[in-house]
């Protein structure tokens, strides 16, 4: 049997993935993904930056979508918890795709922040990474991850442990039965 702490550490690791592949999917929308040249007309060639959010609108909705997912995987538990998880899986493989698509290596311009243009993607590259081991995680354990309230539900198919009948006496008196009456 797992012990309340065990069964609670898949879902914080879960809910760390996915709050690190947020914040990695809105630093790579600020940082720039493409640099190119363009003829400015009198002002001769000019080096044209295009950010992660300006090549891809999808990257800050993917964050949200991520700490949403945070949140949905803590509340939900059983089947839905497997839905949410296959959602977060799809939206990781997404970020990875936009990622990588127009990724090149060689031919930037003279100027061009190659740094920040490997790290953007790279960042968005590790959050969808992120993401889909996430989403992965949470179809595998949805059975056995803690859930929201689950302190509080019944304990529906537990055994009635035995009891000290010193202890059922006093329990029928608190309930108004008398207990040395034969039923």
């Amino acid at each position: 049997m797992t012990s309340p702490a065990s069964s609670k550490r898949p879902l914080w690791i879960v809910a760390a993935a996915l709050l690190l592949a947020a914040a990695a999917l809105w630093g790579s929308s600020r940082l720039v993904w493409a640099a190119e040249l363009r003829d400015a007309g009198v002002r001769g060639m000019v080096l044209d930056k295009h950010t992660g959010e300006q090549e891809s609108v999808a990257l800050v909705p993917l964050a949200v979508l991520a700490l949403a997912g945070v949140a949905g995987l803590i509340a939900a538990g059983g089947w839905l918890r497997r839905v949410l998880g296959v959602l977060v899986a799809l939206a990781g493989i997404a970020a990875g795709w936009i990622a990588i698509d127009g990724w090149r290596f060689g031919g930037f311009p003279v100027g061009a922040p190659t740094g920040q243009i490997f790290a953007g993607r790279g960042l968005a590259l590790l959050a969808g990474i992120l993401m889909l081991v996430a989403g992965l995680f949470a179809i595998k354990g949805a059975g056995r991850m803690a859930k929201l309230g689950a302190r509080y539900e019944a304990p529906a198919g537990r055994k009635k442990a035995a009891k000290d009948p010193d202890a059922e006496l006093w329990e029928a008196l608190s309930e108004g039965e008398d207990p040395t009456t034969d039923r």
